[in-house]
């Protein structure tokens, strides 16, 4: 089964070396260095302590244990220093890991506002580039991933790197010839590492792709249920989700494979380590060449720096991972974001609109989705947009409130050019009711007056012009209802009534209406009609409709037709011309007879 790609396949993520990641991660630390460094310290008496339980062993063996001359002295302090290292090692422990809690998690809360700011400014292409589910993976779960690396490298690279020096240092201390072996071992398990970790960042790189498509699988299936179970989509659902789902086990698996070398190879060599110093220590101690105390502590040395030595090499896979989520963070966070404009202030806009020329295209599409589009709203002015399906009305319309920006021409209100005003003052000017309405889980209010401050008397007005104070009003808790989901709780007209309350509420100069009416029945879009007419007065409004009823009373209508201009009046002068939109009239016309 072929599962389709376009779409699916995330861009934010863009590879970088491992310098690049580091660095930045350097420079989101850097704020906290003061917590680090202590931290960093905490960590090093931490390595300190463990290289003291050898250090302990040597004197208590050779002066107490089985020996005539035995230093009384040694059994009242041995006790009192073994207490006395575990009591500083836990306070250090605790402290560590505290300070690296408080870091990690001032650390996560900026990525996340961050990602989130970023995503709030990007562009409209950004959404539909990318999918709801990677978006989400990125802020919310690979953020995790990041500071599990940061958490792992710090404490691994600090603690454990430390306890390795202390531990070899000790050891050189004790028998300099003895820790050559140990040095010889260590350059050939960094070799062998590094070839690991070549192949699991590009393994968990496909493997954070296939998840991605995988979470979009979900998404779309959850999207869809209703789709799906009409048409018995259950079926093909599951071989997608299946198929999948066992590609993303066969990079698993590879990651396992890969991962799961590196330690049983480390402890392999570290064992031929330890045989050939402990050969090497018997042959010493029979020649009295070291103590029977000095053997132990430099084998006990040699054991305990295997612990802290199988840690570097266990951060290879984790460390793999974080990289490749951070590529995923910092692409998100890289993403360019919308032009705020040169920064002209307006508080209220008169309400001329002019588009000079203009003409735009979809990214790479070679075929323009509008050409040369020329025409002048006046303040005031209804202007519909008529046509088949496809000719370009939503895009033109879009084209107003800079979701896109021309891709030649330009657009004017009030005979300046949208890219001089500031972007949230424009957007204050236009309100903008689509075909496909949007409403958060939140009360009917607050739908209403999203983006304002909540006046009651205002929202009651606006769903008085909207014909659904009546709805509203036996609810449960009235204007105070919780929606639901994207407004579930709701019928499909009482949705799109809520639509068009919100924008009534806001009392913008300039309106957009996009199938507006689409879902309301007869009853109610008489009612809405009446108040959308008292609502245009004096404000100019964009119009578009599919059923031509609804705009045969605007003051001009402008018929497109692939991406052009081919026809533009009147109702009345455009049936006369008997042209493309008297066409759609009388096909229309003939629909509603039957």
């Amino acid at each position: 089964m072929t599962i389709p790609q376009d779409g699916i396949v995330s861009r934010i993520a863009k590879p970088l070396a491992y310098s690049d990641v580091l660095s930045r991660i350097d420079c989101i630390i850097r704020p906290y260095w003061w917590a680090v460094m202590l931290s960093i310290i905490s960590m090093g008496l931490v390595a300190g302590a463990e290289a003291g339980i050898p250090a302990l062993l040597k004197p208590l063996i050779d002066n107490s244990l089985g020996l005539k001359d035995s230093n009384l002295s040694v059994c009242w302090y041995m006790p009192v220093a073994i207490i006395g290292l575990a009591l500083g090692r836990g306070l250090a422990q605790y402290a560590s890991s505290y300070l690296l809690s408080y870091v990690l998690n001032r650390i996560l809360l900026n990525l996340r506002l961050q990602m989130f700011k970023t995503m709030l400014r990007a562009p409209a292409s950004f959404f539909q580039r990318e999918t709801a589910s990677t978006i989400i993976s990125a802020i919310v779960f690979e953020v995790n991933q990041v500071l599990n690396v940061l958490m792992t490298v710090l404490v691994t690279l600090v603690r454990d790197s430390l306890t390795v020096v202390f531990l070899l240092g000790y050891l050189f201390y004790l028998n300099w010839r003895l820790t050559l072996i140990v040095a010889v071992i260590l350059p050939m398990i960094g070799w062998l590492v590094s070839k690991i970790n070549r192949r699991l960042r590009w393994l968990n790189r496909e493997q954070q792709m296939l998840t991605n498509q995988l979470s979009y699988i979900v998404e779309e299936t959850v999207g869809g249920h209703k789709v799906v179970k009409v048409h018995n989509g259950e079926s093909y659902e599951m071989r997608r989700f299946a198929h999948m789902s066992q590609l993303l086990r066969g990079y698993a698996m590879r990651v396992a494979i890969s991962g799961g070398l590196a330690q049983p190879m480390t402890q392999f060599f570290a064992s031929i380590a330890l045989a050939v110093v402990v050969a090497i220590a018997v042959i010493q101690s029979t020649n009295d060449q070291t103590t029977v105390g000095g053997c132990v502590a430099f084998v006990t040395s040699m054991l305990l720096v295997i612990s802290p030595l199988k840690h570097l090499i266990d951060i290879n896979q984790p460390l793999t991972r974080g990289m490749t989520a951070a590529e995923l963070i910092f692409g998100l966070i890289d993403e360019p974001v919308e032009n705020a404009g040169e920064g002209r202030r307006v508080v209220r806009a008169k309400g001329s609109v002019e588009f000079e020329h203009v003409s735009f295209k979809y990214g790479a599409v070679h075929q323009p989705t509008l050409y040369d589009i020329s025409f002048k709203i006046s303040p005031g002015e209804v202007v519909a947009l008529a046509g088949p399906s496809g000719g370009g009305k939503t895009t033109l319309v879009n084209l107003l409130p800079r979701f896109f920006d021309p891709s030649a021409g330009r657009i004017l209100v009030d005979d300046v050019s949208l890219i001089e005003y500031r972007l949230s003052d424009l957007r204050k000017q236009i309100a903008f009711v689509t075909q496909d309405v949007l409403l958060f889980n939140d009360t009917i209010v607050a739908n209403i007056a999203y983006g304002e401050q909540i006046d009651y008397k205002k929202a009651e007005a606006a769903l008085h012009a909207a014909s659904l104070i009546e709805d509203v009003s036996i609810m449960p808790a009235g204007i105070n209802t919780l929606v639901g989901n994207n407004g579930m709780r709701l019928s499909g007209g009482q949705r799109q009534r809520l639509a068009i309350a919100r924008a009534i509420y806001k009392n913008a100069p300039i309106l957009i209406l996009d199938e507006a009416t689409s879902a309301l029945d007869s009853e109610s879009e008489r009612h809405v009609q009446a108040a959308l007419s008292v609502l245009m007065r004096g404000r100019t409004t964009l119009l578009i409709a599919h059923r031509l009823s609804t705009i045969e009373r605007a003051d001009r209508i402008l018929v497109l037709d692939s991406g052009q201009i081919v026809e533009q009046g009147t109702h009345t002068q455009l049936l006369r011309q008997d042209g493309l939109y008297a066409n759609l009239h009388r096909i229309q016309h003939r629909q509603n007879t039957i």
